[in-house]
């Protein structure tokens, strides 16, 4: 055991594609910008809803009212529909995606740290927090079930200190980000607290979550309903993992990450699996301020995802990190670049697309075998189809 000191959709499909990211900023308006990057395929840099109507797909569900969402195959990279997938957005907690995916390897989780004062501050007024207190040590591992659970900006904040310091953290987390071809996201501050400046986007985050999940360690922390941080037990903020009054817990549902500021709204992505097919979806800042709106719309996009899978055309692919790109693949191209439409023949593009109507201890909800998403030879970026989620599920005891 390693002991550390504190010292030590509105636009056709004939219409331009946009060419360009624009810059980023942290004023989000009711409209997301006329040119947005087009990496992943074209129909993703257009503004509005994008999603290829053919008979037998099933329409969108009504209600959904996110500034930005995206629902994609996590196994094949298929981006199944999308609404302003490359909108720059505050991102709130959940660009602790990026953070854990970037930091988490570099300390063995039965590590132990003792914190100082100084490891605490910076953290912003109102931020979430897991209890973490100056003086005492704590287990990497408790550290980041901290980051997972309750959001903690205290966690990340004692975790930024061990890898060297909070500045050097944001620089590890925007060369992480480029690596993955997460090119919409400026990082300001480690844990997703507002920030001018600091912005991503659902089709970054949903990068991210996926290059995470191939980390048994990250996804048995997002999967972790509740786990105790010395006496203080703490229970995870996903409302679709651990339910809530008016939230049921989602079949499936594996993770992976929460957010909400005052800046940014509520945002969401998620990781489930049926039927042997696994999706994730990202969701950010419904502009409908129900309580848990981010997770009744996440969920009605869940439900049309696995209806849709294998039925629908895809819009565009999640594109793979730059050195798992293949060289010459234009899935590796800059944002200037238009890859690919997605879509085939005889299919309908769509606009303005019609609409229809517990566990105790650490309560992982999957224990896995080998990855849930390997990098393949020849530059794949997929999941393992012998992920064994349904039979973990059912065996997990609900809330």
């Amino acid at each position: 055991m390693l002991v550390v000191s504190a010292a030590a959709l509105s636009l056709s499909v004939t219409a331009p594609a946009a060419l360009a990211s624009p810059s980023p900023t942290t004023s989000p308006s009711a409209t997301p910008p006329a040119q947005m990057s087009t990496l992943g395929g074209a129909r993703l840099g257009m503004p509005g809803t994008q999603v290829n109507l053919a008979p037998g797909v099933p329409v969108l569900p009504k209600g959904v009212t996110a500034r930005s969402w995206i629902v994609s195959d996590a196994e094949s990279g298929q981006v199944l529909a999308a609404h302003n997938a490359h909108w720059a957005l505050p991102p709130a907690s959940t660009l602790k995606m990026l953070f854990a995916d970037t930091v988490l390897p570099r300390f063995p989780k039965d590590t132990r740290y003792k914190v100082a004062p100084a490891d605490l501050k910076g953290v912003g007024d109102g931020s979430s927090v897991a209890g973490i207190k100056e003086g005492v040590t704590y287990s990497v591992r408790d550290l980041w079930l901290g980051v997972f659970l309750k959001s903690g900006n205290d966690a990340v904040h004692v975790l930024s200190a061990m890898n060297g310091g909070v500045r050097r953290t944001v620089e590890d987390m925007q060369k992480h980000a480029e690596e993955l071809q997460a090119l919409d996201t400026r990082v300001v501050s480690p844990d997703g607290y507002d920030a001018p400046g600091q912005v991503s986007s659902a089709y970054d985050l949903t990068l991210i979550a996926r290059s995470g999940l191939q980390k048994k360690d990250f996804r048995d922390y997002c999967a972790t309903v509740s786990a105790k941080i010395g006496t203080n037990e703490i229970r995870n903020t996903n409302r679709l993992l651990a339910g809530d009054s008016d939230v049921p817990v989602y079949p499936g549902i594996a993770g992976v990450k929460n957010g909400n500021t005052t800046h940014a709204g509520a945002t969401f992505t998620g990781v489930a699996e049926r039927g042997g097919k696994v999706l994730l979806v990202t969701v950010m800042n419904p502009e409908k301020h129900d309580h848990n709106e981010v997770y009744k719309e996440t969920a009605k996009l869940f439900d049309w995802g696995f209806q849709a899978v294998g039925k629908v055309n895809p819009v565009g692919e999640l594109v793979p990190p730059r050195s798992a790109a293949p060289a010459g693949s234009t899935s590796g191209a800059s944002p200037r670049q238009s890859p690919g439409t997605g879509g085939g023949a005889g299919a309908k593009a769509a606009a303005s697309v019609p609409a229809v109507s517990g566990s105790s201890g650490v309560g992982t909800a999957l224990a896995i075998a080998g990855g849930l998403l390997v990098l393949l030879g020849g530059g794949a970026f997929l999941v393992n189809r012998r992920w064994p989620l349904p039979d973990l599920m059912r065996r997990r005891s609900r809330p």
